[in-house]
């Protein structure tokens, strides 16, 4: 791969340092974080027909329909947000799986937003302190805080991840940045990882 090309593990093309998108010029592993997205979806038509469309959506959203996206040790699959979904369109939910002793990009953002470990052990590092979890355990992220996710494990480690990401946006708490992206590669030791199929 040449220098002005970087690997976009989500589609498998290739992006320019550059493109359009809040941290444009920067290196990137996913490039959800410059490409256009939905981020707060609109509601059109008259009362009745948007009332009408919004209860006709599904409640239930089974996991096979939708794709961890990331890698190689950071994965992400969002099935609740406006880009994926017409209903709950103020808040966001997705999970993250990180391989052992993996951990997610370092970034900030105005919501707040809850992460429920449902397996394995970490920290989180919020605004420089440190804030040890485990399975059973909600860490919350304050609003506006530089925070970034660690699995201090040997095993894979899974969370739940509940914000109202698109109310803030929709009312112009624009603020996201990423300071650091998670690692292109796994780190010592750790074989290749793949998210688990039955989440």
């Amino acid at each position: 791969m040449s220098e002005d090309t970087l690997s976009d593990q989500e589609t498998d093309v290739y992006v320019k340092p550059g493109d359009p998108g809040h941290n444009a010029g920067k290196e990137v592993v996913w490039t959800r974080w410059q490409k256009k997205r939905t981020f707060v979806r609109a509601l059109e038509g008259t009362y009745g027909e948007v009332y009408k469309s919004l209860y006709s959506q599904p409640r239930v959203y089974p996991h096979g329909d939708f794709a961890w996206k990331g890698g190689p040790g950071y994965y992400d699959k969002a099935p609740i947000n406006p880009q994926a979904v017409e209903i709950a369109q103020s808040i966001e939910c997705h999970i993250s799986a990180f391989a052992a002793h993996c951990h997610g990009q370092k970034h900030g953002h105005m919501n707040s937003a809850v992460f429920y470990i449902l397996t394995g052990q970490g920290h989180d590092v919020h605004d420089g302190v440190t804030l040890p979890y485990e399975s059973g355990d909600a860490c919350i992220v304050e609003n506006g805080c530089v925070h970034q996710h660690f699995n201090d494990g040997d095993n894979e480690m899974i969370a739940l991840v509940m914000k109202a990401k698109p109310l803030f946006l929709f009312m112009h708490m624009l603020f996201q940045k990423v300071v650091e992206y998670p690692p292109k590669e796994l780190p010592t030791g750790v074989d290749d990882y793949d998210p688990p199929v039955d989440l």
